[in-house]
């Protein structure tokens, strides 16, 4: 009898951890753990786009109405926890020329989107007043399904 209910209890324990949802799960590549002066390798992370998952399901507008476009997995890439309040963060996405997007998530019903930057078809970023707290990163490209590596930059 014992046995049994021991394994009633391990069978149960090994559905809620596969039935968590994914949006809920870790990042594909980790998460940045930052303080004000945090240093350039803090602030540092590397990817790989890709997934069929619509970013603008998601959040459709930011609160500044930009789009949100794009596709990546829908477990975010990355998470960044700023330990205190940021005056102002760059975020960026480096792919060497391919076409991406950023979705950034966080506290409060903060959405923040970007896409082409001037010349360049990947988004950077710019905004003031960061609460602290957890913020969850998409970089998307503009077609789904597309695997390009890319680094992705934070600065105050």
């Amino acid at each position: 009898m014992l046995r049994q209910r021991g394994s009633q209890v391990l069978i149960a324990m090994v559905i809620a951890l596969t039935a968590t949802p994914v949006l809920s799960q870790s990042a594909n590549f980790g998460t940045l753990t930052l303080s004000p002066g945090f240093s350039s390798d803090e602030g540092a992370a590397i990817g790989t786009t890709g997934g069929s998952f619509s970013l603008p399901s998601l959040v459709n507008r930011d609160r500044e109405n930009n789009p949100c476009l794009g596709y990546a997995e829908e477990t975010p890439d990355h998470i960044i926890d700023l330990e205190a309040d940021f005056n102002q963060l760059q975020i960026a996405v480096d792919s060497g020329g391919q076409d991406t997007t950023l979705l950034i998530t966080g506290p409060n019903g903060f959405a923040l989107c970007g896409d082409d930057t001037g010349a360049s078809q990947d988004p950077s970023v710019t905004r003031s007043n960061f609460e602290a707290g957890e913020y969850k990163i998409w970089v998307g490209t503009i077609n789904p399904n597309q695997a390009w590596n890319y680094t992705l930059t934070v600065r105050e």
